[in-house]
């Protein structure tokens, strides 16, 4: 019997359409496709998957990758974009196109608040803070992150010996 791609094996029972709604639903889809990739490279170096499944594993995972960077201390978008880059080993990058219209997104959630800050000699930035809301919201990201990881590693084997 063809269960059709891995893709499709790995899916929650129902498809990915059968999680229910609320915050943790597209989190759960881009875990659910970060299974599918490898976690030594970048997102582009797939196992026969697209590019456009890069992209949308990008998509999902950014929400838990910002929220984590301004978790300790308010970060402005051009510094979160190059943390993300540069903690990633240059395999995870967002454009600026891609990463305000995500920051403006959180913060219309209100999960992270945003200030505008003009220091002498430099131009005005805004920084993002987290919320108390959006600590929440890392905390489940985080919780959920982790206990996917695991049954992955239970199923695949993929941990460290």
């Amino acid at each position: 019997m063809n269960r059709g791609t891995a893709a499709d094996r790995l899916a929650p029972p129902g498809g990915l359409g059968a999680l229910d709604g609320g915050p943790n639903r597209w989190y759960l889809c881009a875990i659910y496709r970060y299974a599918l990739y490898r976690s030594d490279g970048s997102v582009t170096h797939l196992l026969g998957l697209s590019h456009t499944h890069a992209r949308e594993l990008k998509k999902g995972s950014a929400e838990l990758l910002i929220l984590s960077l301004v978790e300790t201390r308010a970060r402005h978008g051009y510094e979160i974009g190059k943390l993300i880059e540069q903690r990633s080993g240059g395999a995870i990058t967002f454009s600026a196109a891609a990463l305000y219209p995500l920051l403006y997104r959180l913060e219309h959630r209100g999960w992270i608040q945003g200030r505008w800050v003009e220091r002498a000699g430099q131009r005005r930035r805004r920084f993002y803070a987290l919320t108390p809301s959006g600590r929440r919201i890392l905390d489940e990201q985080r919780t959920t992150w982790r206990a996917f990881a695991a049954a992955i590693d239970r199923i695949a084997g993929t941990g460290e010996a």
